[in-house]
């Protein structure tokens, strides 16, 4: 909910909520409406007045009032599964049932701890004889119905964002419990969701050794230790998972995740091929064989699994954004029909309904539809945000911290240290801002090894943070001033020694993680000597490219053109700043000059890094090493100029992106364009 904690309990609301709350709770719904509307009046967005509001209302059988409070109430929070589940309630006492059911099924995707939603849902299914979709409804509400009251109470909230209070709740919870294994997945959840990934580990790793046949709780270990960077051990709980459940086809199609994630793709499609066999049904193991079909740049075969997916799940978004986001592929008229009539389905996930939205953006930009495809992508766009808990306060904060405490004096008095290898080239900036080019054309190189977005930098400073209570900005970077010099020594190893499994045979690699922009202090610190380049594109165009593109995950900054356009603003910001106080660490590439001018950017790249020029880094596109990013084709492609102004026919629809920008950086035409 937009980082926001529900305003449950503001002491300065004229009306105690609690004595509104006990008129509910004793079926006196009318002197509890009439306390309502006066907390109502003092706060028009309180979020629980406005959903109880709607109870109260729904009791009384007004329900033209009980839906103009929860509708209200979804323009504030419109991740909050229990308005939805509000929502199906009204249209049920209404006798609506597939309105209700619609309703009942979104709350549950939002929040998969709601039980009466999930109780209804199987009543329905049971009925239409839809006996999966019962049975896993069926599940569902015996899991819950197993937990105690307070941890279902905290499941429920985590789901509604509310992290804080769930974090202080399931903490108390396990005080008194303290091998309880749900509520240590839980408060690990909780941790997770906040980036303490150090934290999730640990519960998680003590609850699979309190429960060792949980599937479900090793399956999320696996996944911590991932996103952990820790490869081995993955793959020994994910080994475990598969000889524990041999039948189980989701664990099998995990082993597939993790094996691509391994840089394994022809074993992780021989993998998904044996699923396949054994369940051709299974849509999901066809996508995931497309992706590893993309990495390996077998485009042809990609684009069969992907339409072999949505043959067998019309409704499977994700197939057709995946086509989409090929770059390359032509969506006939028979395909934009149907994607255009499933995203109107009012019953259709978010999740699909988002994919379709990005999908048909990029389907209706190829034929020259762009009122349509800014349509979806403001759609799509609206969606993510939603669901998102990005916050451009915050992340100003944030890189005023780095401004604020990485000054001259800062760098003077630590002085050198650190870590002396020369091994990593750090390639860092905004998405979509020809980082991957730089990348591959660097990679093309006999002694450079390209490997991934790799989140090491970023775990280092997590690390450095030292909060006692999640959701804090914590110390870092301020705690960057009491590295000893044994300390930055040892950070610095740490990242040589975490990312060598990445690595082959060369003496030095790429790391190109676009946000560690905001710790080239930090990079600096433990490893003086790596190479970092900033991957620089016309604001107008990168920010754009952003805004359409849906990422697999994080960067959700993008998914808003102001969000964007200060973010733009902030990232120039700082690397002003780390230019004035580090000079010379920084090599800027401009997109547009790469273009301009592909052999002379490629020399001035290699001359920084220390190499020889090499012929086959001005063919990169000839390569057949695999790429994992959302440019991963037009890389395959030879330098082009198709990406530059790809902005102009939404111009009239740009303005917040322009207000939100430094109009230094943009020429006078590209303003009164937009103007």
């Amino acid at each position: 909910m937009n980082n926001k904690e529900f305003n449950s309990d503001d002491a300065s609301l004229s009306v105690d909520l609690s004595e509104a709350r006990q008129a509910v709770k004793e079926n006196r719904f009318q002197d509890a409406l009439v306390l309502f509307e006066i907390i109502l009046k003092d706060d028009p967005n309180h979020i629980d007045s406005l959903y109880l509001a709607s109870v109260s209302s729904r009791y009384l059988k007004k329900f033209d009032d009980s839906k103009k409070f929860i509708e209200r109430l979804m323009t504030i929070a419109p991740d909050m599964g229990r308005a939805y589940q509000e929502l199906g309630h009204i249209y049920r006492d209404m006798g609506d049932e597939t309105k209700s059911v619609i309703h009942y099924r979104q709350a549950c995707e939002l929040n998969p701890a709601l039980l009466a939603s999930w109780s209804l849902l199987y009543k329905y299914f049971t009925k239409k004889n839809n006996q999966p979709a019962a049975d896993h409804a069926r599940e569902q509400i015996e899991k819950l119905q197993s937990l105690p009251p307070a941890l279902l109470y905290i499941d429920q909230i985590m789901n509604e964002g509310r992290l804080g209070l769930a974090e202080r709740q399931c903490r108390a919870f396990l005080k008194k419990n303290p091998t309880h294994t749900y509520a240590m997945s839980l408060l690990s959840e909780i941790a997770n969701r906040l980036g303490y990934f150090d934290d999730a580990e640990f519960l998680l790793q003590k609850a699979v050794e309190f429960e060792p046949n949980d599937g479900d709780l090793r399956m999320k270990y696996a996944t911590i230790l991932r996103k952990k960077q820790k490869f081995a051990e993955t793959m020994e709980q994910v080994n475990i998972l598969c000889d524990q459940f041999p039948d189980n086809h989701a664990y099998q199609a995990h082993k597939a995740s993790e094996i691509m994630q391994n840089g394994d793709h022809e074993e992780a499609i021989k993998l998904l091929d044996n699923i396949i066999e054994k369940n051709p049904y299974n849509f999901s193991t066809y996508t995931s064989k497309g992706h590893a079909q993309k990495t390996l740049g077998q485009t042809d075969q990609a684009i069969q699994s992907y339409r072999s997916a949505y043959k067998i799940k019309p409704d499977h978004g994700e197939a057709f954004f995946s086509l989409a986001n090929l770059k390359t592929y032509s969506f006939n008229a028979d395909e934009l029909n149907a994607m255009r009539d499933q995203v109107k389905r009012i019953d259709l996930a978010l999740r699909d309904k988002a994919y379709f939205h990005f999908a048909l953006a990029q389907a209706c930009e190829s034929i020259g539809e762009f009122d349509e495809a800014f349509f979806h992508l403001e759609k799509g766009n609206k969606i993510k945000n939603d669901q998102s808990q990005y916050s451009i306060e915050r992340m100003d904060a944030e890189l005023q911290a780095q401004i604020d405490v990485c000054d001259e004096a800062f760098f003077e008095k630590l002085g050198s240290g650190g870590h002396q290898t020369k091994d990593p080239i750090f390639i860092l900036g905004l998405p979509r801002a020809g980082s991957t080019l730089i990348e591959q054309i660097l990679a093309s190189h006999s002694m450079i090894d390209g490997t991934l977005e790799l989140p090491n930098i970023l775990s280092i400073a997590q690390s450095l943070r030292g909060d006692d209570i999640y959701g804090k900005l914590g110390n870092y970077p301020k705690s960057m001033t009491s590295l000893t010099q044994d300390q930055r020594e040892s950070l610095g190893k740490k990242y040589i020694d975490e990312t060598r499994m990445h690595r082959k045979d060369a003496p030095m690699f790429t790391d190109k993680m676009p946000n560690n922009f905001r710790h080239i202090g930090l990079i600096h610190l433990i490893m003086p000597n790596a190479k970092i380049i900033d991957a620089r594109r016309y604001p107008l165009d990168c920010c754009f490219s952003m805004f359409k593109q849906l990422f697999a995950q994080g960067q959700e900054f993008t998914y808003g053109l102001d969000e964007a356009g200060n973010y733009y603003k902030s990232y120039i910001k700082l690397m002003d700043h780390w230019d004035k106080v580090l000079p010379n660490k920084v090599l800027r590439v401009n997109n547009e000059d790469v273009i301009d001018d592909l052999e002379g950017q490629v020399k001035r790249m290699l001359d920084f890094v220390g190499l020889p020029f090499e012929e086959q880094c001005i063919s990169f596109y000839e390569t057949d090493r695999s790429v994992r990013t959302a440019s991963s084709e037009q890389v395959r492609q030879p330098i082009n100029k198709s990406g530059m102004g790809r902005w102009k026919p939404y111009a009239k629809n740009l303005k917040p992106l322009l207000n939100a920008l430094d109009k230094d950086l943009l020429s006078k035409e590209d303003i009164s364009l937009i103007n």
